[in-house]
């Protein structure tokens, strides 16, 4: 007897992940530095005792997505429950698109290097990824971009702004523009903002019902919710429609739905958070840039730097021996010695920091 075989555009796949290693300090998964409030705890567990485990959960998620629509029209964006899909993390949002938009043939387009998910999960599907190269900067090429939307006429094209892993943000013009070519060719532009709080500009200022874009974004960094998998896009209700005829049925539970909603009454601890990071994050960057590392701009809670010697391998592992540890991006495509770092609390960061001075 013998096992059947994986599909054959599988086998050579690889899973992604990141090393979970017992550490003092873990800066290496982008999560947010400390929990959400005591408050926030509690209503959780309330939901939990209100649940009614034996029925099945809201399949339309319908409190959850109204909070989520309230929470951006009071950020100046007038968006509507009808606008807003829910899903097991922006990674699922992400799958879900290109199941009904891409599939089996289809073809992606991406501009590396970014987010590798999005080229992983198209070959999950069976479409077909197409890469672009971003400038030497690793900022977006428009004329490149612009060539191969043309050239390849992409179902599915990926803008990831703040970008990871560099944390560059794309300009509202840059994104327009891409926008454009994508709608010429009757494409879809999705701009994943998994960081978007942290950044000075978002692509939610081009949405609209006609409009051939979506924005992703999570609950995992700027909630500090990583270990509740809650993610979520805004796009035109048309979008939002098909998705749901693709997503498997309640596939959203009770109490990730009501853990969601409840974040939403947090609102002055998510943005005392967003400023705690975005204070750090330029003091991290500072503290880099005077020890001779190349330190890329970024709008996102990470760094993306390279050490002044360019070997991060040695740089990586020294910090793990002292119980440190950051993300080895050295090996990756373009990123040759390249090392990311997590923003986490003052003192982990003064931890990290002076870690470095003696590396």
């Amino acid at each position: 007897m013998s096992l059947p075989k994986v599909r054959p555009d599988l086998r050579a796949l690889e899973g992604y992940h990141s090393p979970q290693v017992s550490v003092d300090i873990r800066l290496n998964t982008n999560e947010a530095p400390g929990s959400p409030p005591a408050g926030f705890a509690e209503a959780v567990a309330q939901a939990a005792r209100d649940t009614q485990w034996h029925r099945y959960p809201d399949r339309a998620a319908t409190k959850l997505r109204t909070g989520i629509a309230q929470f951006h029209t009071a950020g100046g964006h007038n968006i509507d429950a009808s606008q807003v899909f829910c899903a097991n993390g922006s990674n699922e949002v992400l799958q879900t698109i290109l199941l009904t938009y891409a599939g089996p043939g289809g073809t992606t387009l991406t501009f590396e290097p970014t987010y590798a998910l999005h080229t992983h999960i198209a070959r999950m599907v069976g479409a077909n990824p197409v890469v672009a190269e971003r400038g030497e900067d690793f900022a977006l090429d428009l004329p490149v971009a612009l060539a191969a939307i043309a050239e390849h006429k992409p179902a599915v094209t990926f803008l990831c702004s703040p970008n990871n892993p560099t944390g560059m943000v794309d300009s509202l013009e840059t994104t327009k523009a891409v926008l454009d070519a994508v709608t010429d060719i009757g494409g879809l532009l999705v701009v994943d903002e998994a960081y978007g709080q942290f950044a000075p500009s978002t692509a939610l200022d081009l949405l609209g019902e006609d409009v051939p874009m979506v924005v992703s974004r999570t609950y995992s960094k700027t909630w500090a919710m990583a270990g509740a998998r809650l993610g979520y896009l805004v796009g035109p209700s048309e979008v939002v429609s098909e998705l749901e005829k693709v997503v498997l049925p309640y596939h959203l539970d009770a109490l990730k739905q009501a853990a969601g909603s409840a974040a939403l009454n947090f609102l002055d601890d998510m943005d005392r958070r967003v400023s705690m990071i975005t204070e750090q994050r330029g003091r991290v960057e500072a503290g880099l840039a005077e020890l001779g590392a190349t330190v890329w701009p970024s709008g996102a809670n990470f760094v993306l730097f390279r050490p002044a010697d360019g070997d991060g391998e040695r740089v990586w592992q020294g910090l793990l021996d002292q119980s440190i540890l950051i993300r080895n991006t050295s090996s990756w495509d373009r990123l040759d010695g390249c090392l990311r770092v997590t923003i986490g609390t003052p003192d982990e960061n003064t931890a990290f920091l002076e870690a470095m001075k003696g590396l």
